[in-house]
């Protein structure tokens, strides 16, 4: 009876000892699944921040490109001219400054005499405005796109300088001002763009198309276009082959003790000297108290 008790016993050991290792197995398998799920929680949360570090970056990102896209829109449309009341004032008192000012203007162009200009000018720090043709422009859009994007305002020449096409009527200078404008946009990529700014091919005043001009001129201006001559030059279209020397002395003739001077002259392919000149011009003025400026501060 006693070896039956003993017996019993024993196995109700061993029964107690098996549930308790049962027992410690799954406390274990529990312990060790929570800290699996404690560790992928952490993951999860770690993964979480990254992802909402990445995405706070992107929105960065993402603010930084449009307020990019902002300022270039606006420096675009800066670069677009608007005539105001306040640019047609300005261009009546163009030859009257209390200070003095100076505006380089080149016409004719563009040519294979521009790049040499606009390197000069870029070296200078000075802006200066180009009354293009529009059939140099068809002929070379690159110069006229470089022109712009290097900030110098593109006015406009007429398209192709032969007066007899060009001074057939007032709406013939008209035609000729859009047919330029036209081009210019496809050159420069921008299709509203529009000068608002003519210089009569040969100018304004004189002549035996004087009458046309003076009509065109009043066509122009109903249309929000005006326009501009010029009170000073380098004399570098009175002669066929004009030297450094003779550009030098026509500017110094004509500028006098003028404050503000428009200065006429040309980037045509046969005014390589003009170019050549050009570092003296600008050297002089600045000597003489001149500050550079052009139409953008004109037409606004």
């Amino acid at each position: 009876m006693l070896r039956d008790d003993i017996y019993k016993i024993s196995i109700n050991e061993k029964h107690l000892n098996t549930k308790k290792i049962a027992i410690l197995v799954l406390i274990i398998i529990v312990a060790i699944g929570l800290v699996m799920i404690a560790n992928n929680s952490i993951e999860i949360i770690k993964q979480h921040k990254v992802y909402e570090q990445y995405e706070t970056q992107l929105k960065v990102l993402a603010k930084q490109e449009e307020d990019k896209q902002i300022e270039k829109e606006k420096k675009k449309q800066e670069k677009i001219p608007q005539l105001t009341q306040e640019g047609k004032n300005n261009i009546e008192n163009i030859y009257r400054s209390e200070t003095k000012r100076a505006f380089l203007t080149f016409d004719d162009g563009p040519s294979t005499v521009t790049p040499t200009i606009l390197d000069t000018l870029k070296k200078e720090k000075v802006k200066a405005t180009f009354f293009v043709l529009g059939s140099r422009v068809k002929a070379m859009p690159e110069t006229v796109k470089r022109i712009y994007e290097e900030g110098h305002y593109i006015a406009n020449h007429g398209y192709s300088h032969s007066y007899s096409d060009i001074y057939i009527s007032p709406q013939a200078v008209l035609d000729e001002f859009n047919q330029c404008n036209d081009a210019v946009k496809d050159a420069i990529g921008v299709p509203n763009y529009h000068s608002h700014l003519f210089r009569f091919p040969g100018g304004l005043l004189g002549g035996k198309y004087a009458q046309i001009k003076s009509e065109a001129k009043e066509l122009l201006l109903q249309n929000d276009i005006v326009h501009v001559d010029w009170n000073a030059l380098t004399g570098d279209a009175e002669t066929a082959n004009p030297t450094i020397e003779f550009e030098m002395e026509r500017l110094q003739q004509t500028v006098e003790n003028k404050n503000s001077v428009v200065i006429l002259m040309h980037d045509a392919q046969a005014k390589a000297v003009t170019a050549e000149a050009l570092p003296q011009i600008i050297c002089w003025l600045r000597e003489n108290g001149y500050e550079f400026k052009n139409f953008y501060e004109i037409i606004k």
